[in-house]
């Protein structure tokens, strides 16, 4: 089990994303909190979930409708379950688009112009939240560890890493719908990313954009925090929209 899932730590990775579902609709609100770990990468392939015992309670479910949600999650290919000292729920690594045909499948499944901007105007009202409102000291620790993780993330791992950073942000705004939204649309994005290739020169910048941001919502700075928001995610717009449209 790796650092983010381990016992004493089981949801550092999984924070911004899993929250206790509402009464009524506990079984299918874990289901989309849990798929939405899995699609943004918070756990990735081959490595395991937290324990049922933790998940359960952290989600405020029984043990037995969080079996039901990961048998669903088994059945769609997603995870599988190991036995012995060192089983558990395991997500399973998802392939990159083996053709064409099945990226345009899944470009022509998204409006892209409107993802794009609600994940602009999502991010720039996070970023402006969390400057105007300021943040405590594990607030802005939790910021920087996020930003220091992303600076030290090896190719394979940057994009996991970067939706971390970002939805750290986006729970430090203070605004739970706003964070609930943002996994949502963060997760599609995901999806399209996978879709192009990582470059080295783009990531380079990414990361001054990052700490650019990280400084201005330390600084208190809403609307240059704002702005570098905007600027972040008009870059990967423009990506997208190279590559795929």
């Amino acid at each position: 089990m790796t650092e983010e899932t381990g016992p004493s730590g089981s949801f550092t990775r999984l924070l911004p994303v899993l929250r206790p579902v509402r009464g009524g609709n506990g079984f299918e609100e874990a289901l989309e909190q849990v798929l939405q770990v899995i699609r943004l990468g918070l756990v990735p392939g081959g490595e395991r979930l937290p324990p049922e015992r933790e998940l359960a309670e952290h989600l405020g479910i029984s043990r037995v409708t969080l079996r039901e949600v990961l048998r669903v999650l088994q059945d769609q290919g997603l995870v599988e379950a190991r036995r012995g000292r060192y089983g558990g729920t395991f997500v399973l690594p998802r392939s990159r688009p083996a053709d064409g045909d099945e990226l345009r499948r899944r470009v022509e499944e998204v409006d892209l112009t409107d993802v794009l901007r609600f994940r602009e105007v999502l991010e720039a009202g996070a970023a402006g939240l969390c400057a105007a409102h300021g943040l405590d000291d594990e607030g802005a620790d939790r910021l920087r560890t996020a930003l220091g993780a992303t600076h030290e993330a090896p190719l394979p791992d940057y994009r996991r890493r970067d939706t971390f950073f970002h939805l750290t942000l986006a729970e430090l705004s203070g605004s739970p719908t706003l964070s609930a939204q943002y996994a949502a649309v963060r997760a599609t994005v995901n999806d399209l990313l996978d879709c192009i290739p990582l470059l080295v020169r783009n990531l380079e910048h990414s990361q001054h954009q990052h700490t650019l941001l990280v400084d201005a919502v330390l600084a208190g700075d809403e609307a240059r925090a704002r702005a570098v928001a905007r600027e972040h995610c008009a870059g990967t717009a423009a990506l997208l929209r190279g590559f795929l449209a």
